[in-house]
């Protein structure tokens, strides 16, 4: 609760010292950018965090939105397809490659990183090959004359749809986080797997569902993001996405050692990211992107560390006490 507290506080401490230095900054327009784009990324951070509680990482989240956004405009665009049949389906593909990577990592034992880089570079490239290099661009519906870009692009209550859909996504996670036998099951997997082995834990399963959720967050991700820009094209798609995903994953309290992590924490983490990024692009300083998401992530290894650090040193402080009393 209390880091949390201090992410919100940050929010409030960047937005206001942006907006000292450029007024424009806390314009309708730049606000409007941020909320839509923190829900887009947000959705996808939300899987992330699944996986990092688990004890693992996706390095192919990125790839996976250029795959499923090139998907998704096949399938409306050449086939002439109901757009949202075409959700569904490509959203099962991408649970069905969530479930292929967990079943490599849990039952061949292969390293989630080597998994998860192998899938960088294989989706993004088959992305390319069904999109022949080429950019879809002007998703219409079957009939051929309406742009679905409407999609996102209406608000309610002055939100974007995308913050909506981040919101609700992100309390059902919260919920299952939180709530659920899973939820338990997925941390005590994080912090211990030998230990939650023996405690009578299916682990392999609770793994593949953690990537099989990551998958299915990263593909929501895909769709939104291919119709609030109205096209997606294999080769930019998703670049460099999975960095924003772990940050806001990592400034969010999640460990990169697995075991915790809180659903509010990783919003107020894309928050702070996506604010940091139209800070910088209203600054015109856009060369540091880069460097930010570089600092924060070690920030928040940083963090973690000195926090283990503490928490051993004091549980062996009251094992120590207990003993001589």
């Amino acid at each position: 609760m209390l880091k949390n507290i201090v992410l919100l506080l940050l929010i409030f401490a960047i937005f206001g010292v942006t907006a000292l230095i450029a007024p424009t900054f806390a314009s309708g327009y730049n606000l409007d950018i941020m909320a839509r784009w923190t829900g887009l990324y947000g959705i996808m951070a939300i899987g992330a965090a699944f996986v990092i509680i688990a004890g693992g990482i996706d390095l192919s989240m990125g790839s996976m939105v250029a795959l499923v956004g090139v998907q998704f405009g096949i399938l409306i665009n050449d086939q002439q397809m109901n757009p949202y049949a075409a959700m569904v389906i490509v959203l099962v593909g991408a649970m069905l490659i969530g479930l292929g990577y967990g079943l490599l990592i849990t039952k061949l034992k292969l390293q989630p990183f080597v998994v998860t880089l192998c899938g960088l570079l294989v989706l993004r490239s088959v992305a390319r090959y069904l999109a022949h290099d080429d950019k879809i661009s002007n998703f219409v519906t079957p009939d051929g004359g309406t742009d679905i870009a409407y999609l996102t692009s209406a608000d309610f209550l002055w939100i974007p749809l995308p913050l909506w859909m981040l919101l609700i996504l992100g309390v059902l996670s919260a919920l299952v986080l939180n709530k659920t036998t899973f939820g338990r099951y997925l941390k005590a997997l994080g912090n211990n797997e030998q230990a939650a082995r023996y405690s009578g834990i299916n682990t392999d399963w609770i793994t593949i569902a953690a990537y099989m959720v990551c998958s299915l967050m990263a593909g929501i991700s895909a769709i939104l993001f291919a119709i609030d820009l109205n096209s997606v094209g294999p080769n930019e798609a998703g670049t460099f996405y999975e960095l924003y995903a772990i940050a806001a994953a990592v400034l969010g309290g999640c460990s990169l050692r697995g075991g915790t992590g809180s659903i509010v924490g990783v919003i107020l983490g894309t928050a702070i990211l996506r604010e940091l990024y139209q800070a910088i692009e209203t600054l015109q300083v856009s060369e540091l992107e880069g460097t930010v998401i570089g600092i924060v992530i070690l920030a928040g290894v940083i963090a973690d560390e000195i926090i283990r650090r503490v928490v051993d040193a004091r549980r062996r402080k009251q094992e120590a006490a207990a003993a001589s009393g």
